[in-house]
């Protein structure tokens, strides 16, 4: 881990940089992956699940055989608990979906907007060393919600050929039918390019390593949409004197077990806490079993004593966390101070965890500092909003006139007579 005390304001641009990958290595792979999904569909899917997987998969999609049998090889006790975390996240989406109010802008001239779903998404959900089903949740629920025609799901199997029975379950509960066994860049491909068994769709959700971020920016050349540049996980806790340092420990290694690309930052005015903070994470982290990435995710991670909770802040600000965590007394003087951060946890027990499970918001965020310009998935990700106006006679005689003036100074004279023939 990085430990810095009080860094001079000049140094905070360098801090906040990410990792850095080779892009260009990454670019040829997704290139020459996307080239071989094209020319030979569900086989060059199959060549790829032997190749990074080593996996057997005759089938692309997921039998009638394997969804009858998930019921049964799923825990009472985690069927409860996705159903709780389901019933939360559906109430905070259902919240978001909006009535259509109709403004009349001049009398007789009255403008409104109208949702619709974007018919074809698909869903792409890691698989390997941490199967998310939790990610099912968060983009199978607002997609149903918002009305899309069609929802298909990609996930790598296991090197048996077998998708992970949680997250068979939780799609088979989010009322999703079309299941493939394909992950990373060449799913992304799959679903952008269409194959004999996966359809094509106009957008693509879901968290990856960076060759699925590279493969999601990639597939938008061919005109597909993505819900955002998400890629490794990353978490900001700042601290004052009364935060717990277990727990603030807790936090970071929960993101830093995600995979050796992930980065935690920890920021305190508290040298106490600080000291106390470190010890914990490397007490905490020696007991994980997934401590060797948490260990490799900790090399590149910051820890920074700070003079106050406004420059951690303004710090937090400039580096713009997926996940932005409060441990302070007085949290909430802090929240009109935050700029950009994906999902913000408020206070001791706020744990990014619940985010990430049943709390009810959504998190699937923003990585890499896009949260300065990115949301996290909501409702709003699946829809498009359609602008509708009807004008009356008496109604384009009130504008008329602005219209005509308007585009003869712009010089489009069509556009001019398009009022004025109405008109006369």
């Amino acid at each position: 881990m990085k430990i810095y005390r009080y860094p001079e304001r000049e140094t905070w641009p360098d801090l906040v940089k990410r990792p850095v990958f080779k892009r260009e290595e990454i670019s040829g792979l997704i290139e020459e992956i996307f080239a071989a999904v094209e020319k030979d569909g569900d086989n060059a899917l199959i060549q790829f699940n032997k190749k990074f997987d080593k996996a057997v998969t005759p089938e692309i999609a997921v039998s009638e055989v394997e969804w009858q049998n998930v019921e049964n090889e799923i825990p009472e006790a985690l069927k409860k608990a996705i159903r709780q975390a389901k019933e939360n996240i559906s109430k905070f989406h259902a919240a978001q979906i909006t009535e259509t109010e109709k403004i009349e802008t001049t009398k007789g001239v009255t403008c409104w907007r109208e949702s619709r779903a974007v018919e074809k998404v698909g869903i792409y959900i890691p698989g390997g060393t941490a199967p998310l089903f939790s990610t099912v949740l968060m983009l199978a629920v607002p997609a149903n919600l918002a009305g899309c025609k069609e929802i298909i799901l990609c996930t790598p199997p296991d090197s048996n050929g077998n998708i992970n029975p949680a997250i068979l379950f939780t799609a088979k509960l989010c009322g999703i039918t079309k299941i493939f066994k394909t992950g990373g860049a060449q799913a992304i491909a799959a679903m952008t390019l269409g194959t004999v068994s996966i359809p094509k769709v106009y957008k693509i959700f879901g968290p990856g390593n960076q060759f699925v971020v590279a493969a999601k920016e990639y597939a938008q050349r061919y005109g597909v949409a993505i819900d955002m540049p998400a890629g490794p996980s990353e978490v900001l806790v700042i601290a004052d004197s009364q935060a717990v340092p277990d727990f603030c420990a807790a936090d970071l290694l929960s993101q830093a077990e995600h995979g050796s690309d992930s980065q935690v930052v920890f920021i305190t005015t508290d040298l106490k806490i600080f000291t106390e903070t470190i010890e914990a994470v490397e007490k905490q982290v020696a007991k994980l079993p997934r401590n060797e990435m948490a260990r490799q995710a900790l090399d590149h991670s910051l820890f920074i004593l700070i003079n106050s909770v406004e420059e951690a802040l303004e710090f937090s600000n400039l580096y713009a966390p997926e996940h932005l965590i409060l441990a302070l007394e007085d949290f909430e003087k802090s929240i009109p101070m935050i700029e950009n951060a994906g999902s913000v946890f408020l206070g001791n027990y706020s744990c990014e965890s619940a985010g990430d499970y049943a709390s009810g918001t959504n998190h699937t965020l923003p990585t890499n500092a896009y949260a300065k310009n990115y949301s996290g998935v909501s409702l709003d990700s699946f829809v498009k909003k359609i602008t509708f106006q009807h004008l009356s006679r008496e109604g384009l005689k009130n504008i008329g006139k602005t219209i005509e003036i308007m585009a003869e100074a712009e010089g489009l004279i069509a556009h001019k007579n398009a009022v004025s023939i109405r008109l006369k």
